[in-house]
This record gives C-alpha cells, structure tokens and sequence, in this order.
C-alpha cells in the first residue's frame, strides 16, 4: 500500500473525493483547518517544493549522479535557474532555426561582400517576391538579379546607386544578418548547451529525494501547528487535508491524476505504524478461504498471509473429519443451490461446493457412502475399490497411518513456513534454532527412510546421522540467540527441546482426531442405516415403514 496525503483549498471536494475512490483510494480521513497566515506560508512552500519536483520529473535519468548540493533550497534555486536558462535557450534554437531555413534561400554568401558593394557606391536592396505577382520585365529595367527560385517565390537583389533615387515596384524585405552555415553553427552550439543544461537538470532530478523529505518535514510542521495553535475559526478561507491508501500498482495512475489537480500531495510506502488497510492477494481458489482467515484473525500489515496454506489443509481436514462421499454430494448441490441464490451467503456457495467436493473425494477414499461400507458393497465397482485404505501398514490401520501421516507433514510445513517468515522479518540469524529442528526432523526422516528401504549403507547412515545431528544441535542450543552467551543459550536449549518435543509429539498424535472424526461419522452412520432397516422390517404397516425409514435416516445422517 502507498500512504498519500493531500492538501487542497476547499471546493469540489465531493467530486474529487469521489474520483480518487475510483482509482483505488481506501480508508479515507479528511479534515478541515483554517487557512492562516502562518499556514500559509508553510502551505506555499510546500506547494512550491511539490512543483519543482513534478518539473524535475520529466528529466530523471538513472546514470547522471546527484548535483552535489547541500540544501533543499539550493536545489530550488538551481533548478528554478536552470529551468529559466533552459527556456531561454530553446527559445534562442527556435529563432536561429528559423532564420537558418530563411538565409538558406539566399545562398551563402559572406558579409564583406557587402561592405565592399558600400564602399563601390553601391547600395544593395533584398525582394521576396511571390512567383504570382513577379514580373520578369523588371529584370531589363532595373540593375536586379534574381540570386534564388523555388516553387512560391523570387528571391532579388537589386543595387541602387549612393545618392540617386530608386523607384523599385517591390517592398523590400530584411536581408539575414549571416549565412545558413553560420546559423546551423550557432543552431548546434544551442543545441550542446541545451543538451548540457537537461544534463544538469538530470543531476537536479537525482536530489527529489531531498525535497520530499523537506516536504514530509514541512507537512509534519504543518500538522503540529494545526493542533497547537488557536487559528481563528472564522478564517476566510480553509484547507482540506485528506489521508487515505491506494494499492502501490495503482500508483501511476493515482499520482497522474493527483499531478493534473489543483492539489499539494506527499506519497510514501506504508508503514505497519499507519495502520493501511489490509488486502489479500489471492489466487481464485484461496481467495474463496478468506472468509476463514478473517475469521481467525486478519495478518497485520507485511505479515505473512497464512490464507493459501490454511485453505488447502481445512478443506483436507474438513473432508476428512466429515469422512463420507454421500455427505460429499449433498454439500455439492447446497454449495451450487447456494451459490445460484440471492442470499447474503451466496458468496459462500463456491466454497460450500469445493468443501463437498474435497469430501466426496476423501470419502470414496475411505469407503465411506451415506454409512455403508464400499468395500463390502456388492454394487460398487471392484476396480475403484483399489483406491479404498482398507489394509493395514506394519500392523496399523491404513486411515490411521494417513491421518498421521497428514499431520507430520502439516507441522513440517508450519515450521518451514516459520523459519521463512522470521527470516525475512529479523534476519537468519534470529532463526537459526527453528531451522535446527527442520533439518533435524527433515533429515532425520529422510535418512530413517533410506535406511529402512535398504538404499543407504549402514555406514553412510551413521555418518549422516551424526552430520544431521551435529549440525542441528548447533542451531538448537549454541546460535538460538545471536549475541548472548553461548552458556545461556545452552540452557534455553534444553528447555525449548523440552517443549519441542513434548509439544510435537501431543501435535502429531491429535491428528488421530481426524481418524476418529471419520471412523466416528462412518459408524454412526452405519449405525443409523442399520436402525432404519430394523424398524423398516419390523413395521408391516404399508407406506408408514417408508416413512419411518426416511425420517431415521434423515434426523440420522
């Protein structure tokens, strides 16, 4: 998120407001302050800071260093001079390129020719004559010559004798002060000092960074003597301060229309101090499991946002805790009956219908339909019955194992993801112990499994196993705490490896709930299936056992 703080004189302030929602500014706060004279001039300043940085915007270049100034107002002041200069300088390139295009008609010629026409008697008169109105008679009546041609116009010299009148049918026109050349020469010169002048403006442009900190400061300033002082309420005029927050790829567009408008702003990234609004940045499928995230608490502002991995493993969880494909069906067509209303919950139709669809897969998994036993069942087909967890592993029941197995690599994951977060956030330093467990839990899962699959030699493994071990008991209990004593460490050590253990363990035998949860839903329902066709059997009243069964059933499931 971008922080943006605008000021502007009261008017259109709905509308503009209004616009600025449109182009993704959020959390909006607007104030009103009289308009003093105190105010004013810190007002102005900050007005006259924001214009030279919008000027100097246009000339940043990444590869000319910073003009070595030492002030914001140095800044200012040379980069009001050379933006004076600049002007001026390209207003001088535009004349001299026009008078080039005109002396370039009358060829090239050398001024001292017409000092030595003077010093003959002679006085030399210039014509731009339009072919239209040009009489060629002229030429056998009057000393003139014609010196160029082009498609419009006659361009002729004429001599007048010094002190004799001369009676030319022709307004004269001014004859260029030099030649072409000497005009594309000085073009050129122009052109380099401009080139210089953008270079310097270049270096000027580097220094913003110095005027917006001059700007903060101002507005800081600003701020402050807003709350202390005893501005007159009844001030002709008064300033409008608006706060809010805009997504940073909605930057471009919020700054050209804040550029465009009659408004002094201030933009800065957003501080987990400014309290921004927090947005989630989801793909289609863990954006559906943001209602859960905010429902255990939404990550403060640069926390790691825990939505895409709590979506996949509630929806995992979820299915295996309801743990029957029949249930599975029914939540698909809630979820798809949901999503097609106009309820208040219909955006939760979508992850109704994902959850039912999670669930009917894990069902088919475990064998479960509506409480009967797919295994067993006659009717379902022998080759899905392949994907069932009906045996054992190394005496164990299968779904055990799984659920287990599930909750291994769920706490794996959180402590990788840890590890991440505490990285990035304070440096590896500060999380060398949680990396210690990884390695020590990770490798020592890995080296149990080559060994026992009779891949890794006995030999290699012992040697892997002291390297996994010595590696992660530096971790654990000597580098935990970067900069205290490696004694206390030691100690903190011990008890964190208490609380790891004790604490892993009870982690990984509560994921037998999943098992039980599912096994549970699984009988009760087969139990309920098992009641209704009692009372089915036992009742010989035509159409009232239907209806019993249905209702046991029903009530049941």
């Amino acid at each position: 998120m971008t922080k943006y703080s605008i000021i502007l004189m009261s008017g259109e302030m709905d509308s503009f407001l209004s616009d600025l929602q449109n182009l993704g500014l959020v959390d909006v706060t607007r104030k009103q302050k009289p308009f003093d004279k105190a105010s004013g001039e810190k007002f102005t300043r900050i007005e006259h800071y924001n214009k030279i940085c919008k000027a100097l915007k246009s000339y940043a270049d990444a590869e000319v260093p910073a003009a070595a100034l030492a002030s914001p107002e140095e800044v200012v002041k040379s980069t009001e001079s050379k933006l004076a200069e600049l002007t001026e300088l390209e207003a001088s390139l535009k004349d001299c390129t026009t008078l080039a295009r005109r002396a370039a008609a009358w060829g090239e010629f050398n001024p001292s020719d017409i000092e030595r026409l003077d010093k003959l008697g002679l006085v030399p008169r210039f014509y731009h004559i339009k072919n239209k109105k040009f009489d060629e008679n002229i030429l056998n009546e009057y000393p003139c010559e014609i010196i160029a041609k082009d498609d419009d116009s006659v361009y002729l010299i004429a001599l007048q004798s010094l002190g004799e009148p001369f009676d030319f049918p022709y307004a004269e026109c001014d004859f260029p002060e030099k030649s072409a050349a000497a005009y594309e020469a000085e073009a050129k010169e122009l052109e380099q000092k401009i080139e210089d002048t953008r270079h310097d403006l270049s270096a000027l442009a580097a220094c913003t960074p110095m005027l917006e900190d001059e700007q903060h400061k101002l507005a800081g300033e600003l701020d402050l003597y807003f709350a202390q002082s005893s501005a007159k309420k009844e001030a002709e005029e008064v300033l409008s301060i608006i706060e809010g927050f805009a997504p940073t790829e909605a930057d471009e567009k919020v700054k050209a229309f804040l550029d465009e408008a009659p408004v002094v702003y201030l933009s800065s990234k957003a501080k987990v101090e400014d309290n921004p609004p927090i947005k989630l940045r989801n793909n289609k499928f863990t954006k559906m499991f943001e209602v859960l995230t905010g429902m255990y608490g939404m990550p403060d502002y640069n926390e790691f946002d825990p939505t895409p991995i709590l979506g996949p493993f509630f929806m995992l969880f979820f299915a295996m805790c309801m743990g029957d494909a029949g249930y599975g069906i029914l939540l698909i067509i809630i979820g798809i009956l949901l999503g097609r209303s106009k309820m208040g919950m219909s955006k939760l139709g979508p992850l109704v219908t994902t959850l039912g669809v999670a669930t009917l897969i894990i069902g088919l998994v475990l064998g479960t339909f509506f409480g009967i036993d797919l295994y067993e069942a006659a009717w379902y087909p022998e080759p899905l019955k392949k994907f069932i967890f009906h045996n054992q592993i190394m005496g164990y029941d299968s779904k055990m194992v799984l659920a287990l197995g599930i909750g291994v690599f769920h706490i794996i994951l959180a402590m990788i993801i840890k590890g991440v977060v505490y990285t990035q956030a304070y440096g590896f330093r500060h999380a060398v112990s949680t990396w210690g467990w990884v390695l020590l839990i990770i490798g020592g899962i890995v080296i149990a499994a080559l060994s026992l699959l009779k891949v890794m030699p006995s030999e290699v493994t012992k040697w892997a196993v002291i390297a996994v071990g010595v590696i992660s008991a530096l971790g654990i209990f000597v580098f935990n705490t970067p900069g205290r004593n490696p004694l206390l460490n030691v100690g903190a050590g011990l008890w964190d490896t208490y609380n790891k253990v004790t604490g892993i363990l009870g982690d990984v035998l509560s994921y037998i709930r999943l098992y039980a949860l599912g096994l549970a839903g699984g009988m009760l329902g087969g139990a309920f299936n098992n009641l209704g066709m009692m009372a089915f059997n036992g009742l010989q009243v035509p159409g009232v056992n239907y209806l019993v069964l249905f209702l046991i059933l029903a009530i049941g499931h």
